[in-house]
């Protein structure tokens, strides 16, 4: 058995219109969510093994502050892979960077991480900026992802939804 937490970046910038979709930063209810989804992944003892996170600004930066929320360090690593990736990437990032994690954190975009959601469980659940879904799959190694039958969709949560 696996876990992967799918959260999406938190919410970005438009401030500096000259700059590319990649570099934007988050903005104030980004950098506020971004920890309040970090402290609910400690708090229901769901710290991933392992972060891989798109190498665009505000989802690399939203993975470094929901795991600085964590009581001990995960790597967080990057790829460029999951930047505009459809659900194929990701589940292809998954298999090659999973490792020996049994708990895998992926940090993206929509409309792929949406998508991702949907195809790993059969439940079509929107993923707002700073969401966080938990996918149970009955894999033991994460090179099966591709070819795993339908997980569960164990757990949502969008940050309007948590207390303040």
């Amino acid at each position: 058995m696996k876990t992967l937490l799918i959260l999406r970046h938190a919410k970005s910038s438009w401030d500096d219109p000259g700059l590319r979709d990649h570099d934007r930063p988050l903005n104030r209810r980004g950098k506020r969510d971004a920890p309040r989804m970090g402290r609910l992944i400690a708090d229901r003892d769901l710290i991933p093994d392992r972060i891989v996170s798109s190498t665009a600004v505000r989802a690399r930066t939203t993975a470094a502050l929901a795991a600085a929320e964590f009581d001990h360090d995960v790597e967080i690593e990057t790829t460029r892979d999951l930047y505009g990736a459809h659900p194929d990437g990701y589940i292809e990032v998954a298999e090659e960077r999973g490792g020996a994690a049994e708990r895998l954190m992926v940090v993206g975009h929509n409309p792929g991480i949406t998508a991702l959601v949907s195809r790993l469980t059969g439940v079509v659940e929107y993923m707002p900026t700073a969401a966080l879904a938990i996918v149970e799959l009955d894999i033991e190694d994460w090179s099966e992802l591709g070819r795993a039958g339908e997980g569960r969709l164990a757990a949502f949560w969008r940050p309007k939804a948590l207390p303040s």
